[in-house]
């Protein structure tokens, strides 16, 4: 059985051609496509709803069984921002930089007890024939005050988690604990019934 992965993100695809060959089933992406997909509106008001939106483009564009996520830091003393907005937060999508740096500005003063966030990540999974499911996984942890460590990506410099910067851990460490590693744990298991 084919999948279809409805992402652009080398790092997830990577991710998820381990998951789908260990389940013996085969993922393609994009770069496996004759023609690129249009990119679908993300204007939905949650992880659940980007991840589906995403999806369910893919199920229609290519017919076939399609998986995307949708993940973002959420942080408790900015009312839960920047959410589904942390990949574009400083303006322009995908630059980690700019997102990283709006992040500690509007975080200046605030001291360590406040500094709660946590991580979310959605996998969506939706079928032709119109079945369809979501899991989702947390990581809860706190913002530092400086970017520091030279793993990861996205606002990983800055979020510190039970076992350590995500920027400075192993990958091994980070999935055992982060919010995609969850997700994706949930997913392995939950897709194993449309299997």
């Amino acid at each position: 059985m084919k999948f279809f992965l409805a992402s652009k993100n080398a790092g997830k695809i990577r991710e998820f051609e381990r998951i789908f060959a260990s389940l013996g089933t085969e993922l393609v992406s994009e770069n496996d496509l004759d023609e690129k997909m249009p990119e679908p509106r993300e204007d939905g008001e949650t992880f659940t709803d980007n991840a589906l939106i995403k999806a369910r483009a893919g199920a229609a564009f290519t017919g076939l069984p399609t998986v995307a996520d949708d993940s973002g830091l959420c942080v408790d003393a900015l009312g839960g921002k920047p959410g589904v907005y942390s990949a574009r937060y400083a303006g322009e999508h995908g630059d980690d930089a700019a997102n990283n740096a709006k992040l500690l500005a509007e975080l200046d003063g605030v001291p360590v007890p406040e500094r709660t966030a946590h991580y979310v990540c959605v996998i969506a999974c939706v079928f032709p024939d119109g079945r369809e499911f979501t899991v989702s996984g947390f990581c809860k942890g706190r913002i530092d005050f400086f970017e520091s460590g030279k793993g990861g990506f996205g606002y990983d410099p800055l979020f510190i988690s039970p076992a350590g910067k995500f920027s400075e851990i192993t990958s091994e460490q980070k999935d055992a604990v982060s919010h995609r590693g969850k997700a994706i744990r949930s997913f392995t298991e939950e897709l194993k019934k449309y299997l």
